[in-house]
Protein backbone atom coordinates (compact mmCIF):
# COMPACT_ATOMS: atom_id res chain seq x y z
CA UNK A 1 0.00 0.00 0.00
CA UNK A 2 1.44 3.55 -0.85
CA UNK A 3 1.23 6.03 1.13
CA UNK A 4 0.92 9.74 0.64
CA UNK A 5 0.29 13.15 2.47
CA UNK A 6 -1.65 16.05 1.80
CA UNK A 7 -0.30 17.92 -1.27
CA UNK A 8 -0.02 21.24 -3.24
CA UNK A 9 -1.71 21.64 -6.25
CA UNK A 10 0.82 19.18 -9.05
CA UNK A 11 0.81 22.31 -11.80
CA UNK A 12 4.43 20.55 -13.47
CA UNK A 13 4.91 17.61 -15.95
CA UNK A 14 8.01 16.23 -17.07
CA UNK A 15 7.61 14.15 -20.21
CA UNK A 16 10.43 11.38 -20.77
CA UNK A 17 10.76 10.24 -23.77
CA UNK A 18 11.75 6.45 -24.80
CA UNK A 19 14.08 4.30 -27.50
CA UNK A 20 14.01 5.25 -31.21
CA UNK A 21 12.28 8.77 -31.11
CA UNK A 22 13.13 11.86 -29.67
CA UNK A 23 11.05 14.58 -26.98
CA UNK A 24 9.45 16.52 -30.67
CA UNK A 25 7.00 13.94 -30.46
CA UNK A 26 5.35 15.08 -27.01
CA UNK A 27 4.30 18.43 -28.91
CA UNK A 28 0.64 17.02 -29.18
CA UNK A 29 0.72 16.13 -24.99
CA UNK A 30 2.58 19.30 -24.85
CA UNK A 31 -0.20 21.18 -25.71
CA UNK A 32 -3.41 19.37 -24.62
CA UNK A 33 -1.20 20.04 -20.97
CA UNK A 34 -0.37 23.69 -21.62
CA UNK A 35 -4.01 24.20 -22.84
CA UNK A 36 -5.17 23.06 -19.45
CA UNK A 37 -2.67 25.45 -17.26
CA UNK A 38 0.13 22.67 -16.51
CA UNK A 39 4.00 23.75 -16.83
CA UNK A 40 5.42 20.90 -19.13
CA UNK A 41 8.76 20.59 -19.66
CA UNK A 42 10.22 17.72 -21.82
CA UNK A 43 13.63 15.87 -21.32
CA UNK A 44 16.03 15.34 -24.33
CA UNK A 45 17.41 11.82 -23.49
CA UNK A 46 20.68 11.62 -24.28
CA UNK A 47 20.24 7.53 -24.50
CA UNK A 48 23.51 6.58 -23.60
CA UNK A 49 23.02 4.12 -20.22
CA UNK A 50 20.18 4.74 -18.07
CA UNK A 51 22.21 6.66 -15.47
CA UNK A 52 23.14 9.15 -18.15
CA UNK A 53 19.62 9.22 -18.95
CA UNK A 54 18.49 9.68 -14.96
CA UNK A 55 21.02 12.13 -14.76
CA UNK A 56 18.86 14.16 -17.57
CA UNK A 57 15.53 14.09 -16.21
CA UNK A 58 17.02 14.86 -12.84
CA UNK A 59 18.32 18.24 -14.34
CA UNK A 60 14.29 18.57 -15.62
CA UNK A 61 13.04 18.05 -11.95
CA UNK A 62 15.72 20.24 -10.69
CA UNK A 63 14.23 23.46 -12.02
CA UNK A 64 10.36 22.50 -11.18
CA UNK A 65 8.73 25.01 -8.83
CA UNK A 66 6.87 22.18 -7.10
CA UNK A 67 5.70 18.83 -7.28
CA UNK A 68 5.38 17.33 -11.16
CA UNK A 69 3.76 14.03 -12.50
CA UNK A 70 7.17 12.64 -14.43
CA UNK A 71 5.37 10.66 -17.37
CA UNK A 72 7.89 8.21 -19.38
CA UNK A 73 7.08 6.35 -22.38
CA UNK A 74 8.46 3.08 -23.36
CA UNK A 75 12.12 2.79 -22.59
CA UNK A 76 11.48 6.11 -20.58
CA UNK A 77 9.46 3.52 -18.07
CA UNK A 78 12.75 2.53 -16.99
CA UNK A 79 13.75 6.02 -16.62
CA UNK A 80 11.54 7.16 -14.42
CA UNK A 81 11.48 4.44 -12.29
CA UNK A 82 15.15 5.19 -10.87
CA UNK A 83 14.35 9.23 -11.52
CA UNK A 84 10.74 9.00 -9.98
CA UNK A 85 12.52 8.72 -6.63
CA UNK A 86 13.17 12.94 -7.14
CA UNK A 87 11.79 14.67 -4.51
CA UNK A 88 9.77 17.32 -6.56
CA UNK A 89 7.94 13.80 -8.20
CA UNK A 90 4.77 13.55 -6.81
CA UNK A 91 3.52 10.61 -9.22
CA UNK A 92 4.52 8.68 -12.19
CA UNK A 93 2.60 8.04 -15.61
CA UNK A 94 3.98 5.03 -17.58
CA UNK A 95 3.01 5.59 -21.50
CA UNK A 96 3.26 1.91 -23.10
CA UNK A 97 6.61 1.83 -21.03
CA UNK A 98 9.17 -0.67 -19.55
CA UNK A 99 8.29 -0.75 -15.69
CA UNK A 100 11.03 -2.83 -13.79
CA UNK A 101 11.53 -3.85 -10.12
CA UNK A 102 14.78 -3.69 -8.66
CA UNK A 103 17.25 -5.93 -9.90
CA UNK A 104 15.30 -6.03 -12.91
CA UNK A 105 15.73 -4.68 -16.38
CA UNK A 106 13.77 -3.65 -19.21
CA UNK A 107 15.18 -6.30 -21.50
CA UNK A 108 14.04 -8.97 -19.07
CA UNK A 109 10.32 -7.76 -19.57
CA UNK A 110 10.47 -7.44 -23.34
CA UNK A 111 11.91 -11.34 -23.27
CA UNK A 112 8.75 -12.28 -21.64
CA UNK A 113 6.39 -12.58 -24.67
CA UNK A 114 7.07 -13.24 -28.47
CA UNK A 115 7.74 -9.90 -30.29
CA UNK A 116 5.19 -9.47 -32.83
CA UNK A 117 6.15 -10.10 -36.86
CA UNK A 118 6.31 -6.12 -36.92
CA UNK A 119 8.72 -5.61 -34.79
CA UNK A 120 12.19 -4.03 -35.79
CA UNK A 121 14.30 -3.97 -32.69
CA UNK A 122 17.79 -5.32 -34.07
CA UNK A 123 20.90 -6.83 -31.71
CA UNK A 124 23.49 -4.32 -30.93
CA UNK A 125 25.94 -3.55 -32.96
CA UNK A 126 29.52 -3.47 -32.20
CA UNK A 127 29.60 0.15 -31.42
CA UNK A 128 27.13 -0.96 -28.72
CA UNK A 129 24.14 0.74 -30.53
CA UNK A 130 20.72 -0.84 -30.90
CA UNK A 131 18.80 0.29 -33.97
CA UNK A 132 15.61 -0.59 -35.56
CA UNK A 133 15.19 -2.02 -38.61
CA UNK A 134 14.02 1.32 -41.11
CA UNK A 135 11.89 -1.36 -43.19
CA UNK A 136 9.73 -2.37 -40.04
CA UNK A 137 9.66 0.98 -38.40
CA UNK A 138 6.47 2.48 -39.48
CA UNK A 139 4.36 -0.85 -38.72
CA UNK A 140 6.42 -1.87 -35.98
CA UNK A 141 6.63 1.73 -33.75
CA UNK A 142 3.95 3.57 -35.03
CA UNK A 143 1.83 2.11 -37.65
CA UNK A 144 -1.10 4.36 -36.82
CA UNK A 145 0.74 7.74 -37.99
CA UNK A 146 1.17 8.77 -41.81
CA UNK A 147 4.55 7.88 -43.39
CA UNK A 148 5.69 11.59 -43.42
CA UNK A 149 5.29 11.35 -39.81
CA UNK A 150 6.84 8.10 -39.11
CA UNK A 151 9.79 8.91 -41.97
CA UNK A 152 10.40 11.91 -39.55
CA UNK A 153 10.31 10.08 -36.39
CA UNK A 154 12.83 7.80 -37.73
CA UNK A 155 15.48 10.47 -38.99
CA UNK A 156 15.45 12.21 -35.97
CA UNK A 157 15.45 9.42 -33.39
CA UNK A 158 18.87 9.51 -31.19
CA UNK A 159 21.20 6.86 -31.18
CA UNK A 160 20.17 3.67 -28.37
CA UNK A 161 23.01 2.52 -26.91
CA UNK A 162 22.43 -1.60 -25.53
CA UNK A 163 23.96 -1.02 -22.29
CA UNK A 164 20.53 0.83 -20.95
CA UNK A 165 18.46 -2.55 -21.73
CA UNK A 166 20.37 -4.68 -19.48
CA UNK A 167 21.19 -2.51 -16.47
CA UNK A 168 19.07 -3.48 -13.53
CA UNK A 169 17.10 -0.83 -12.05
CA UNK A 170 18.56 0.02 -8.06
CA UNK A 171 15.56 1.52 -6.54
CA UNK A 172 11.85 1.65 -8.06
CA UNK A 173 10.00 4.54 -7.56
CA UNK A 174 6.64 3.17 -8.03
CA UNK A 175 7.05 1.40 -5.11
CA UNK A 176 6.29 4.29 -2.97
CA UNK A 177 4.45 6.75 -5.06
CA UNK A 178 1.28 6.86 -7.21
CA UNK A 179 1.37 5.48 -10.17
CA UNK A 180 -0.79 5.20 -13.27
CA UNK A 181 -0.22 3.34 -16.35
CA UNK A 182 -1.24 3.60 -20.23
CA UNK A 183 -1.97 0.35 -22.31
CA UNK A 184 -1.34 0.83 -26.14
CA UNK A 185 -3.47 -1.98 -27.48
CA UNK A 186 -2.07 -2.07 -30.81
CA UNK A 187 1.35 -2.15 -29.72
CA UNK A 188 3.88 -3.81 -32.19
CA UNK A 189 7.22 -3.08 -30.14
CA UNK A 190 6.18 -4.21 -26.71
CA UNK A 191 3.47 -6.18 -26.10
CA UNK A 192 0.27 -5.41 -24.52
CA UNK A 193 0.48 -8.37 -22.43
CA UNK A 194 3.34 -7.14 -21.03
CA UNK A 195 2.44 -3.84 -19.93
CA UNK A 196 -0.57 -5.52 -18.64
CA UNK A 197 1.40 -8.11 -16.78
CA UNK A 198 3.57 -5.02 -15.37
CA UNK A 199 1.18 -2.78 -14.22
CA UNK A 200 -0.61 -5.30 -12.17
CA UNK A 201 2.07 -6.73 -10.15
CA UNK A 202 2.48 -3.06 -9.01
CA UNK A 203 -0.70 -1.61 -8.42
CA UNK A 204 -0.69 1.12 -11.51
CA UNK A 205 -4.33 2.90 -12.21
CA UNK A 206 -4.64 1.11 -15.57
CA UNK A 207 -5.85 2.78 -18.55
CA UNK A 208 -6.42 0.94 -21.88
CA UNK A 209 -5.94 3.35 -25.14
CA UNK A 210 -6.66 1.42 -28.68
CA UNK A 211 -3.07 3.13 -30.37
CA UNK A 212 0.53 1.89 -31.66
CA UNK A 213 3.53 2.01 -29.59
CA UNK A 214 3.46 5.82 -30.66
CA UNK A 215 0.12 6.08 -28.61
CA UNK A 216 1.34 9.15 -27.21
CA UNK A 217 2.04 10.58 -30.38
CA UNK A 218 -1.45 8.98 -32.47
CA UNK A 219 -3.88 9.47 -29.09
CA UNK A 220 -1.92 13.10 -27.50
CA UNK A 221 -5.54 14.06 -25.89
CA UNK A 222 -6.00 10.91 -24.53
CA UNK A 223 -2.25 10.52 -22.90
CA UNK A 224 -2.51 13.95 -21.87
CA UNK A 225 -6.53 13.27 -20.44
CA UNK A 226 -4.52 10.33 -18.18
CA UNK A 227 -1.48 12.71 -17.01
CA UNK A 228 -3.90 14.99 -16.00
CA UNK A 229 -6.05 12.88 -14.42
CA UNK A 230 -3.06 11.50 -12.42
CA UNK A 231 -2.24 14.98 -11.50
CA UNK A 232 -5.73 16.00 -10.01
CA UNK A 233 -6.07 12.88 -7.96
CA UNK A 234 -2.48 12.90 -6.38
CA UNK A 235 -3.13 16.81 -5.71
CA UNK A 236 -6.42 15.30 -3.72
CA UNK A 237 -4.60 12.81 -1.97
Amino acid sequence: MKNQTNSPAVKNIVLVHGAFADGSGYKGVYEALTRQGYNVSVVQNPLTSLKDDVAATHLVLDAQDGPAILAGHSWGGAVITEAGNHPNVAGLVYIAAFQPDNNETALQWFLTAPPAAENGVLPADEKGIVYYDKDKYHAGFCGDLSQDEASFMYASQGAFFGECFVTPITAAAWRNKPTYGIVATEDKSINPDIQRNMYQRSDTKVTEIKGSHAVYISQPEKVAAVIANAASEIAAM
